[in-house]
């Protein structure tokens, strides 16, 4: 897998990573989901160059995610605006939030809270079955090829032989969770 070549890949994973990938692109997306709109308030908040920011707004407006709409004529400026396909990686910022309130907080605790404005509870994300609404878990999903995939090197290693090409299993002494 080449880095420069990840939008190519046969994997959801890869062809994510190669919009979404950097550090400040993923900082950029957070601060889309908190209505931050203006190439200044991105700059305040993330104290990023300019060069960088403006190449990532327009790597993010060139891959759908955020459109570039005008909100003043004279001098002509500009807002970036998630699009639904930009608005669709709301479930990823959040894992990312919620692992981070987990795994990475300081003593204080968490920095935000995520109010649902229809029930008015503080929540966690959760991932859930989209048929029949039951939490999921790794061990509770079993991948097997999709119409999409390709190269068998990207099949999980419990897919069945009919699914991919025979290997010989690999022994490790690492245990996995």
């Amino acid at each position: 897998m080449r880095w420069n070549k990840l939008e190519d890949e046969a994997c959801s994973v890869a062809r994510t990573v190669s919009v979404i990938g950097d550090r400040w692109t993923l900082l950029i997306l957070r601060d889309c989901f908190l209505r931050v709109r203006r190439f200044e308030e991105f700059q305040a908040r993330l104290g990023v160059t300019r060069p960088i920011l403006a190449s990532r707004l327009r790597k993010l407006v060139k891959d759908f995610v955020l459109a570039k709409v005008p909100y003043q004529e004279r001098p002509l400026r500009y807002e970036y605006r998630l699009t639904q396909k930009g608005l669709d990686l709301y479930p990823i910022v959040m894992a990312i939030v919620h692992w981070g309130d987990i795994h990475m907080a300081g003593k204080k605790g968490r920095p935000l809270l995520h109010q649902h404005t229809n029930c008015g509870k503080t929540f966690d994300p959760v991932m859930i079955c989209s048929e029949c609404g039951e939490p999921l878990s790794p061990k509770q999903v079993h991948v097997h090829r999709g119409p999409g995939a390709a190269s068998p090197r990207h099949m999980p290693a419990d897919v069945p032989a009919g699914d991919r090409k025979q290997r010989r299993p690999v022994r490790s002494s690492r245990a996995h969770p």
